[in-house]
C-alpha cells in the first residue's frame, strides 16, 4: 500500500509511538489525521506535519466517527488507521491490603485500550470500504493495532493492561478474515520496552535507574527501543501487501519475568 497522496489516521498521535508514526507517514506523503485527547500537543504535531487534528476520545463512538469523518473530509482516500492510543495501569487482582482490584480502573483500561482500538478498526474500515481499490488485489487499506508483549506474558500487577492488550491480539486474525472481503488488512505490533514519555523525564536519576531495571531481560540490542524504529516497522508493514492477520513482536528478544 502506497500512502503517498492518501489519508491516514494515527490515534495517540500527540506523543510517543503515535507521534513518531504520524511524522513518518507524513514524510512519505500521507495526509495524517492526528487523533488524540491532548488538543494542544495534537494540534502542534498536526501543524508541523501538514496534517489535521481531531480531539478524540477513542472509547466514545461519536468522537471516533467524527475523527474518521474528518479524515475522509481531507479529500484523500483513507488507506491506513494506526492505533497507538492507550493507557497503562498497575494494580494487583487482590492488593496487599486485601482489597480487590478496582472495577472502575479495569473498565477504564479496557475502554481505552481495547474498545478504543476496536472503535477505530470498525469505523475506519467502514470508511475504507467506500473507497476504490488501488490494485488488482482489490486492496483498499490497512489497519495496524498496537498491543504489547504484556498481552502475551504479563507481569504482576498488569491484569487490566494485559487483558486489554491480549484482547487486541485475539481480534487480529478474525478481524483480518472479516475485512478481507473489502480488501483491508489487519496487523498487530507487540512492542517491548520502548523509550517514550510514559517512563518519565530523561535525565532523572530515579527514571534512569528504573529504565536500567527494565532493560535486564532484553536480549539484544541491550537498550530500549526507539519510537522511530516502531514507526519504521509500521511503514514497512503498510508497504508489504502480503502481510496480513499477523501479530509481530517488536521487543529485541525480551521475555518478561513475573515481576
Amino acid at each position: 500500500m502506497d500512502l503517498n497522496g492518501a489519508a491516514a489516521i494515527v490515534t495517540g498521535g500527540a506523543s510517543g509511538l503515535g507521534e513518531a508514526t504520524a511524522r513518518e507517514l507524513a514524510r512519505i506523503g500521507a495526509t495524517v489525521l492526528v487523533a488524540d485527547i491532548n488538543a494542544e500537543r495534537g494540534k502542534k504535531i498536526a501543524d508541523e506535519i501538514g496534517g489535521v487534528f481531531a480531539q478524540t476520545d477513542v472509547a466514545d463512538e461519536a468522537s471516533v466517527q467524527a475523527a474518521v469523518d474528518a479524515a475522509v473530509a481531507t479529500g484523500k482516500p483513507l488507506r491506513a488507521v494506526i492505533n497507538c492510543a492507550g493507557i497503562g495501569w498497575a494494580e494487583r487482582t487482590v492488593n496487599r491490603d486485601g482489597s480487590p482490584h478496582s472495577l472502575a480502573s479495569y473498565r477504564k483500561v479496557i475502554d481505552v485500550n481495547l474498545i478504543g482500538t476496536f472503535n477505530f478498526m470498525r469505523i475506519g474500515a467502514a470508511a475504507m470500504a467506500k473507497t476504490d481499490p488501488v490494485d488488482s488485489d482489490n486492496s483498499r487499506g490497512v489497519i495496524i493495532n498496537t498491543s504489547s508483549v504484556a498481552g502475551i506474558e504479563g507481569q504482576t500487577g498488569q491484569v487490566a493492561y494485559s487483558a486489554s492488550k491480549g484482547g487486541i491480539i485475539g481480534m487480529t486474525l478474525p478481524a483480518a478474515r472479516d475485512l478481507s472481503v473489502i480488501g483491508v488488512r489487519v496487523l498487530t505490533i507487540c512492542p517491548g520496552i520502548i523509550d517514550t514519555p510514559i517512563y518519565g523525564t530523561i535525565g532523572s536519576k530515579d527514571v534512569e535507574e528504573f529504565k536500567a531495571r527494565l532493560l535486564a531481560p532484553v536480549a539484544f540490542p541491550k537498550r530500549m527501543g526507539r519510537p522511530e524504529e516502531f514507526a519504521h516497522l509500521v511503514r514497512s508493514l503498510i508497504e508489504n501487501d502480503y502481510m496480513n492477520g499477523e501479530v509481530i513482536r517488536f521487543d529485541a528478544g525480551i521475555r518478561f519475568q513475573p515481576k
